[in-house]
């Protein structure tokens, strides 16, 4: 490996050929600002935030795309690169849309942070500023092109991450705009709604549609009985929206969160990760020994599935016909639960805490009514409800641990590990191998399907038979496996996440959220599961009571109504 000698503010330093001057500096303990830059997704050098002097050079060089050079001497604080810095960012200000205190990103805005750091305390231009109307065409992401600051990280994280490319620079200039095609709506597009580009975008053009007033009403209103659901991931990132560790499991402090925001019962969506465990694993059982499409293709991601719908339709056959977890505990709470304790379930609203944009899109499919009702009336992601939490006045930090309300609040270790990609296919896995071969499982950790590779593959040994297994988050992974499936490679068994990481990199998620914070979140998740009694879904107590009294066994005529769905070609275009 060849390095190269640089100096970087009197400081020498000797990095690896290639290293940009940004990395370079980072490695000196330099901080060089950035706002178009994400790292391994958007080394553009657009902004020109991150310019710096470099000795013999003739203009100022953006130190996320310059590569080091030997002997190169670099000024990252000069009086010219803090005056360009202050000019480019001033520029970016004269024309964006200036509601600080009302934006949805207000102190948590990075081109806010910006100024402040850069101490800009005037905008010396003025003149016309971009005018473009907000797009609210979907139910979960609004565009506010009137706040883009065309830095392009949605674009890239769309495109190089997801492999959708549902978004574009229009026009030329003053007149660029970052839009679909023809600038049409959000909701006329192959838009999956997974949320990332509102994880990465620095300001407030993006962001997930907020239905926290119609959850304030319904909570206030005497003739509700208000239930809410929290899903796996959200226990390992709630505490970041109030200073505490990424990963940190809080998961006693938000139940006593939600029940002080006046929810009638707190229940956890584990409960029906572990319906779901049953209805797919008897689904995979049945087609692997009876015959069926193969492989079977995980159906919990609804960003994973709207994808699937759009590019992906002829694999409509392989996916699971189960619902996801949050809708199977809608369709349980509006028919089980709602006999269980004599509740008109026309008078119950389900609500859902996801780290999910597409939740919100996919509680309003028009399938998701096997209740005779919306199985889940409002979604709110872990944003939504930080938010309300602290609306409400409530010091998250000083609450006691409280614990989720019987029975749809009884879940194991297999239904927390949903949280993170992989979690699914180990679930699946434990009891899978213990309802084929009736004998307990050596160990109940599969490592191998574990990890924030994109593509992580198992052999799986069932008392002989070699069961092969694939996982994949994000979605431009999910394309290479199943170009690879097209192509004649076999597999049993496939999961797929539509993000990075798997719900605990959720686009409704605590921002920033990073490479570094989603592996923290899965350490939390799987410490989480180990301190679990009760690690295998099919030994949950309350879930044989549900099948016991309600639903009969796995893949019953009940349970296929209630639990099961169909799925929509919808085409590219």
């Amino acid at each position: 490996m060849s390095t190269v000698k640089l100096t970087i503010d009197n400081i020498p330093v000797e990095v690896e050929a290639g290293t940009t001057i940004l990395k370079a500096a980072e490695k000196a303990g330099i901080h060089i600002p950035t706002l178009c830059y994400l790292e391994g997704i958007n080394e553009i050098g657009a902004c020109r935030v991150c310019v710096v002097e470099v000795e013999g050079a003739r203009t100022l060089m953006a130190s996320c795309v310059a590569p080091v050079a030997e002997g190169m001497v670099v000024k990252t604080n000069s009086p010219r690169v803090r005056m360009a810095r202050r000019l480019n960012v001033e520029l970016l200000l004269s024309n964006h849309k200036m509601e600080c205190p009302t934006c949805i990103r207000n102190l948590n805005c990075e081109l806010q942070s910006l100024a402040q750091e850069l101490g800009i305390r005037q905008v010396r231009f003025e003149g016309k500023r971009s005018e473009y109307p907000i797009d609210d065409s979907t139910p979960a992401i609004i565009r506010e092109p009137d706040k883009c600051i065309l830095c392009r990280r949605c674009v890239a994280v769309c495109e190089k991450v997801q492999g959708v490319k549902a978004i574009a620079p229009i026009g030329r200039g003053f007149d660029t705009v970052i839009a679909p095609a023809f600038q049409d709506k959000l909701l006329n597009i192959p838009c999956v709604e997974c949320g990332q580009c509102t994880l990465v975008c620095p300001v407030g053009a993006l962001y997930e549609k907020d239905y926290t007033n119609e959850v304030w009403a319904a909570l206030a209103d005497p003739e509700k009985f208000v239930v809410v659901q929290t899903a796996p991931a959200t226990r390992v990132s709630i505490g970041q929206e109030f200073g505490l560790p990424p990963g940190s499991i809080n998961t006693g402090q938000m139940v006593a969160a939600l029940r002080r925001l006046g929810f009638d019962r707190v229940f956890d969506t584990d409960f029906t990760a572990d319906l779901t465990i049953m209805e797919e694993g008897s689904e995979f059982i049945e087609r692997f020994t009876k015959g069926g499409p193969l492989p079977l293709i995980t159906s919990c991601s609804p960003g994973w599935i709207k994808f699937m719908e759009h590019f992906y339709p002829e694999f409509i056959p392989n996916v699971s016909t189960c619902k996801s977890p949050q809708q199977m505990f809608g369709a349980v709470a509006k028919t089980y639960y709602a006999q269980k304790v004599g509740i008109d379930p026309a008078k119950m609203v389900v609500v859902s805490i996801m780290p999910c944009t597409a939740k919100k899109f996919e509680c309003q499919r028009p399938e998701m009514r096997d209740s005779g009702y919306q199985d889940v009336d409002y979604v709110l992601t872990t944003r939504e409800l930080a938010r309300m939490i602290k609306e409400a006045g409530i010091d998250f930090k000083t609450l006691p641990e409280e614990q989720y309300d019987d029975p749809l609040g009884e879940s194991t270790g297999a239904a927390v590990i949903f949280g993170a990609t992989g979690g699914v296919m180990e679930a699946a896995l434990r009891t899978a191998y213990e309802l084929i071969t009736g004998k307990t499982l050596p160990s109940l950790d599969f490592h191998d399907v574990r990890g924030l590779e994109g593509i992580k593959e198992a052999t799986v040994d069932i008392e002989g038979t070699k069961v092969r297994v694939a996982v994949a988050h994000s979605l431009g992974h999910a394309r290479q496996l199943l170009e690879r499936v097209k192509a004649g490679e076999q597999y049993h068994f496939i999961e797929i996440m539509c993000c990075p990481g798997g719900c605990i990199g959720g686009g409704g998620q605590p921002i920033p959220t990073t490479t570094e914070i989603r592996e923290q979140r899965i350490k939390g998740i799987y410490q989480a599961d180990a301190q679990m009694p009760i690690r295998k879904s099919h030994e949950n107590p309350s879930i044989q009571a549900l099948y016991r009294e309600f639903l009969g066994k796995p893949l019953s005529e009940k349970s296929h109504h209630l639990l099961h769905t169909h799925y929509t070609p919808r085409g590219k275009y």
